[in-house]
């Protein structure tokens, strides 16, 4: 098993772990949890909104799944080419919510409309830390590991 299959299988464990909380436990406030908007306590209020916002949830949950077979799919099948360019999809797509979610959330968190105050700054952290993750295995796989 090479680095970049490990690094993969970490994605999707953790991947898994979130969408059982969005379907299982929604308003934690804990991994992908939407218990951190205050919003989504103030949705139960209407029943039309709640509605709603329990689709987007499980709609969500079910676009992870989708993505969390691909990976399977691709640990188990994908040859050397495959995984490199599916690790540099994973980094790109993930780099993608800096571009929309990042500012949402930033100005939620600066509206006081999550809790706790400065969540923003610690999911930018984490999701930071995830591409960095993944560019350093597949340096290490392209360049270190893969001598030939």
């Amino acid at each position: 098993m090479n680095i970049l299959s490990i690094a993969i299988i970490a994605f999707a464990v953790l991947e898994t772990s979130n969408v059982l909380m969005l379907y299982f436990m929604p308003g934690t406030k804990k991994g992908n949890g939407v218990g951190v908007f205050n919003a989504y306590e103030k949705s139960k209020k209407d029943p039309e909104v709640y509605a709603f916002i329990k689709y987007l949830i499980n709609w969500i949950a079910g676009t992870k799944l989708i993505f969390i077979a691909l990976l399977i799919v691709i640990l188990f099948t994908g040859d050397y080419i495959t995984k490199v360019f599916s690790v540099g999809a994973l980094i790109v797509s993930i780099f993608s919510f800096f571009w929309r979610l990042y500012p949402a959330i930033k100005k939620m968190d600066k509206d006081e409309q999550i809790s706790p105050k400065g969540y923003s700054k610690t999911l930018g952290i984490m999701i930071a830390c995830f591409i960095g993750l993944f560019t350093i295995a597949l340096f290490l796989f392209l360049v270190v590991f893969n001598k030939s």
